[in-house]
């Protein structure tokens, strides 16, 4: 049975239709064409080789006119008065503040669990000595990126209104 059913599939296979592309000419201007007759009379030359994919691109427009964007305006009555901006700008340095003290905490913990590139051995790293320098790494890249976080915080908070 399993015979039967290889050689009807190999059967169905080479009973497929061959599909052959034609000759294709490459014409002046990078213009491709299978047609014989009219690659002979543009005295285009045969392509040989691989098969040929054409694949055509968008015009450029050219003497086009410039798209004009309109000023945008506030509309009246939206302006803060300077007491409202000054409380926005107060919660904002806050807010920053407060994430400042986070990230340098976080770092602190960071840098105490880092040891100087020694942490201590948790559960299966004491046997498995990869995982231990796996946490290494990840430590050190967390750290890195709580530097540059706090760098940001920092250059974010010399920004705001004093």
């Amino acid at each position: 049975m399993k015979f039967v059913f290889t050689f009807a599939a190999l059967l169905s296979l080479v009973c497929l239709p061959v599909v052959a592309q034609d000759k294709i000419y490459r014409c002046a201007g990078n213009v491709y064409t299978n047609n014989e007759t009219e690659a002979n009379a543009k005295g285009c030359k045969l392509v040989e080789g691989g098969n040929v994919t054409v694949v055509q691109g968008t015009k450029v427009q050219t003497g086009a006119t410039p798209v004009r964007v309109a000023a945008v305006t506030p509309p009246s009555g939206s302006r803060i008065d300077s007491g409202d901006q000054k409380a926005r700008d107060n919660d904002a340095k806050s807010i920053l503040e407060s994430e400042l003290k986070k990230s340098e905490s976080r770092l602190a913990d960071l840098l105490k669990e880092y040891n100087n590139g020694e942490p201590d051995k948790l559960g299966p790293e004491t046997r498995n000595h990869q995982k231990w320098l796996d946490r290494v790494a990840d430590l050190k890249a967390n750290i890195a990126r709580m530097e540059s976080d706090i760098n940001g915080i920092k250059r974010e908070l010399n920004r705001t209104p004093r």
